[in-house]
């Protein structure tokens, strides 16, 4: 029959196009795959994008700190300055209430890593498998977000010589545990501390319950087949996988003790006669109150001294096969 064509699964040519001649179709090709380490830009393709960064980076720190380095060597009263090399450190050591500073600075760091992590892994281990575990974790945290300056008045409520653990103390009978908390040291560094504990102990029982539900099933029930519990669970098993965020914890407690300013300002201002003081207390102290800007910038630069140091220390240690705790 004229004018068909068989079915061949090929479309027919247009009309007025020789039957001899095949049309051409266009083929998708797909892209080639990027081969294992074959870079995507040179060297220089992220350098806009993290200008940014860099910029905020050298406004907000570095610049700061370099500031205060170079402003160490003059003596300043924030008006006029005058060249005095290393007298403002040679005063640090001479100085009484640098050494009190430094002393109350070494107690928080002791107290805070006691404190607020012992009681924060002891509060998560024992609220980990209770029913009702969650709601105690709860009522442990909701301290934490309460503001610093909140959680100050709260206790000074609570310690002054006529508060409410002086009255609780007379009221069964113990006066002779009445004491004035804030107003002698040590104690009043220690009441402080206490205090510190009760707000910074809800986050470090949230990091450690995070790293409780992290550790595998199999591994806790290989541990109990072998006989493993209570203690032995704790020591073996769970210690060992809560490495990583016990780390986290006591960085982080660390770092705030060695920063610690509003919960001592608010309760004691440093008092009575600046026996309450820390070091970054002394800095402001000295820096903005009493107008002493090269010897508060001499004291910041030993308390960053301090920071990177002991961080360093306790991070080298914590991870020693690292290429930057080995540098």
């Amino acid at each position: 029959m004229t004018g068909t064509v068989p079915s061949t699964g090929v479309p027919a040519p247009p009309a007025g196009e020789p039957r001899g001649r095949r049309r051409r179709v266009p083929l998708r090709t797909p892209h080639r795959a990027a081969r294992p380490g074959a870079r995507l830009g040179g060297p220089l393709t992220a350098l806009p994008w993290a200008l940014p960064a860099f910029a905020f980076v050298g406004v907000l720190l570095v610049y700061p700190f370099l500031r205060s380095v170079y402003g160490s060597f003059f003596e300043d009263n924030g008006f006029t300055s005058s060249y005095t090399g290393l007298d403002n450190y040679t005063r640090l050591a001479d100085d009484p209430i640098f050494g009190r500073s430094l002393l109350n600075t070494l107690m928080w760091v002791a107290g805070t890593l006691l404190l607020p992590v012992l009681a924060g892994l002891v509060i998560a281990l024992a609220t980990h498998r209770l029913r009702w575990g969650g709601v105690a974790q709860l009522v442990i945290v909701l301290p934490f977000a309460i503001s610093g300056t909140a959680t100050a008045a709260l206790w000074y409520f609570m310690l002054t010589s006529d508060g409410a653990v002086n009255q609780a103390l007379r009221a069964v009978g113990l006066d002779s545990w009445a004491q004035l908390w804030l107003l002698e040291w040590p104690q009043n560094t220690l009441a402080l501390i206490v205090a510190s504990t009760w707000q910074a102990t809800g986050l470090n029982v949230v990091l450690f319950a995070i790293g409780l539900r992290a550790i595998p099933r199999d591994t806790v029930e290989a541990a109990r087949l072998d006989g493993a519990n209570g203690w032995r669970m704790v020591r073996y098993i769970t210690l060992p996988q809560l490495r990583a965020v016990t780390v986290v914890v006591v960085g982080m407690a660390i770092v705030n003790s060695l920063k610690a300013f509003d919960m001592i300002w608010i309760l004691t201002q440093g008092g009575p006669s600046r026996s309450s003081e820390t070091l970054a207390l002394t800095m402001y102290r000295e820096t903005f109150r009493l107008f002493h800007v090269g010897y508060g910038s001499a004291i910041a630069l030993v308390l960053s001294v301090v920071v990177v140091a002991s961080s360093w220390l306790y991070l080298s240690r914590q991870m020693p096969d690292t290429g930057w705790a080995k540098a």
